[in-house]
């Protein structure tokens, strides 16, 4: 009887307070007409390679992780769905292959992006799809490094990519975007209106730039071509704000790119339209399926790094999403400023959104804002007034509610509550996440039995014919070139393709070392022994091909400082060389090979506390004490220079 009694006075103190001292009274009004429309929450798969263990998971759980992320009603419940178009370039985490490596080649089977834009559809139809390159093959690159040595070449190279998406995996790209976070070219984007237009595509509509700012809001004034080739201005981790001429440019403002990281999500979401008017809002990046040890490690909805367990974790980021997607849709009214969207005087905000016949109503509170920036959140009784058509048509709305510090509570169903005289009242927290809505399908999905984190398992062996030809070695993660599943001779190995330096992502520039780089495993491991037979074979090719241990300091924000034991290997020359940098600034030692067979060679390379012992072909080339400062890492195979390389026979044991 007294837990029962408690839970009543808690409802009445949440939900009752009516007329109180300290009450501070909020309108929700539609009398005065709707703020902007909704265009949806999405979450990106790429920049670069951020879902690359996922492809490989186990069933059941691979289905799951893709329900928590796309099932409507279920968890994140996503309206849009970006991916990479890979360009064989690093672009954050790894490589996402290019669809043309090559000017002669196209190929539509690479990468893992097209399954995943196929699994978002299957489960919600009415998702948006939505493309945007980090990088361009080599073959696109002009003087300056950018991707506008033919400007028609390269808009029909994207174009390309639509249709490939169409042709063979039926599905409509509704979003298309234009060279991320880098220097944007005007002509490009008008010639890729009128490119798409011309094959058929103008429905997909164009999203620029895709930068830090808001720059082209001023070009577009003054240039009605390029206001019309763009449909929304999208700007990367806004910080909340845009500029006036982007609010007053007519065009839909996006947030395409912007940050996951713990409770901000929920501030974001409301604070992105109340202080700079954007309507959608995209997370970088969908899931966090990358190798521990790589950058910003931890910044998805939801983490898959176990395809050999099937562990997975589902994370706040999750439910605060599902906070809106569940409750809303694509083309829901905004309330305006002042009538339904604002701040709450002692920190917090609140966003209020109808369904466009209006018969829905959704309010979504955050108390997550500080109320300044010297200020703290102060725990606050607010009172909602429910004015206009709804002050009739609502007499109670549903209740869920996050405690976005305490697990057990995230996204939790509580009893509704009553409108009483067209208002409702309720305490406010700190570090909370409210939806009170008209909506009755809101659902916490839930798959109770994943299986328990487990190691990497070792001893690990690879022969590569498993795969389809054009596929990814699944626990290899391309970091630099492309590396996919190969045949000759009714053999399949792995091969590395990438043959000149790609137009590297604006903000990285490891490409541009002309060196390939492939790591594999556990960013853990010490002692280790790894074997690899390699081959340089035909056009093309690279000059040596290498096997490391102890390799860390991947993706892009290393450039020249990707640290390991890496054993080069030039067969043509009859020579290797042992390196602690990709780059093979400091050489630990050098000399011939005696043993080449100018055909499969093979590569071996071990590490035992600080005893390093390397070999070509059961020849043993150096057995030295390995540096200190050299611990831990990744086993890594790769070329330099770029070129053409044959791997096969791959395998590691822990010593």
């Amino acid at each position: 009887m007294a837990k029962n009694l408690h839970f009543v006075l808690f409802v009445i103190l949440i939900y009752n307070i009516n007329g109180n001292d300290g009450v501070t009274t909020y309108s929700i009004d539609d009398s005065v007409g709707y703020g902007r429309t909704f265009t949806g929450i999405g979450a990106i798969s790429g920049g670069g390679a951020t879902s690359k263990l996922l492809v490989n998971y186990p069933e059941p759980q691979r289905s799951e992780i893709l329900d928590y992320l796309f099932k409507p009603n279920f968890g994140a419940s996503l309206d849009i769905f970006k991916v990479e178009i890979g360009g064989d370039v690093q672009s954050t985490d790894g490589t996402e292959a290019s669809h043309m490596h090559y000017s002669w080649d196209e190929d539509y089977t690479r990468g893992y992006e097209w399954w995943m834009l196929q699994e978002a559809k299957k489960r919600n139809p009415d998702i948006k799809l939505y493309g945007l390159p980090w990088g361009f093959p080599g073959w696109l690159r002009d003087d300056n490094d950018h991707p506008w040595k033919n400007i028609p070449t390269t808009a029909d190279y994207i174009v390309k990519w639509i249709n490939g998406a169409k042709v063979y995996y039926n599905l409509t790209l509704d979003y298309i975007g234009i060279w991320n976070e880098s220097p944007y070219n005007i002509t490009y984007i008008k010639t890729l209106r009128i490119s798409l237009d011309n094959a058929g595509f103008g429905k997909t509509l164009i999203v620029a730039p895709d930068e830090f700012h808001w720059v082209i809001a001023d070009q577009m004034a003054n240039d009605t071509e390029l206001t019309n080739a763009v449909y929304a201005i999208g700007s990367h981790y806004p910080k909340t704000q845009s500029t006036s001429n982007a609010k007053n440019s007519g065009k839909s403002l996006w947030a395409s790119e912007d940050s996951v990281w713990g409770r901000n999500l929920a501030q974001t979401l409301n604070q992105n339209y109340i202080n700079g008017l954007m309507t959608t809002t995209i997370f970088w990046n969908i899931i966090t399926s990358y190798y521990p040890g790589l950058h910003d490690y931890g910044a998805g909805l939801m983490t898959a790094v176990e395809p050999w367990s099937g562990n997975y974790l589902v994370k706040l980021p999750i439910w605060l999403a599902a906070h809106t997607t569940q409750f809303t849709e694509i083309g829901w009214k905004y309330f305006k400023h002042g009538y339904g969207v604002g701040n709450f005087t002692n920190g917090g905000s609140y966003v209020v959104l109808t369904s466009p016949d209006e018969q829905q109503l959704t309010i979504i509170i955050e108390t997550l804002t500080k109320p300044s920036r010297s200020a703290r959140f102060q725990d606050q009784l607010v009172k909602f007034e429910i004015k206009g058509k709804f002050s009739k048509s609502v007499n109670s709305l549903n209740v869920w509610h996050t405690d976005t510090k305490n697990a057990p509570k995230y996204f939790q169903k509580m009893n509704s509550i009553k409108v009483v005289n067209g208002s409702i009242s309720l305490t406010l927290n700190a570090n909370e996440v409210w939806t009170l809505t008209t909506v009755n399908t809101g659902h916490k999905g839930d798959y109770p039995n994943i299986p328990d984190s487990k190691p990497f398992p070792l001893p690990y062996t690879e022969d590569f014919e498993g795969y389809n030809v054009g596929e990814e070695a699944y626990y290899f993660a391309q970091q630099i070139g492309s590396f996919e599943v190969s045949e000759s001779g009714g053999n399949k190995f792995m091969k590395q393709v990438v043959i000149d330096e790609p137009v590297h992502w604006f903000w990285c520039h490891v490409d541009n070392f002309n060196t390939s780089f492939n790591i594999f495993g556990d960013y853990k491991w010490k002692d280790i022994s790894a074997t690899i037979s390699v081959q340089l074979n035909g056009q093309n090719t690279s000059d040596a091909v290498f096997l490391a241990v102890r390799s860390s300091m991947s993706g892009c924000k290393t450039r020249n400082q990707i640290k390991g034991l890496f054993m080069f290997f030039f067969p043509r020359e009859e020579r290797y060389m042992l390196t602690t940098d990709l780059y093979r600034t400091k050489v630990l030692a050098s000399g011939k090979v005696n043993k080449v067979t100018n055909s499969w060679d093979v590569l071996h390379l071990q590490v035992q506390g600080s005893s390093l012992t390397g070999s070509v072909n059961g020849e043993v080339l150096f057995n030295i004490t390995a540096p200190r400062e050299i611990t831990n890492g990744w086993v890594a195979v790769g070329t330099y220079p770029y070129g053409i390389a044959w791997f096969d026979d791959f395998q590691v044991t822990a010593l």
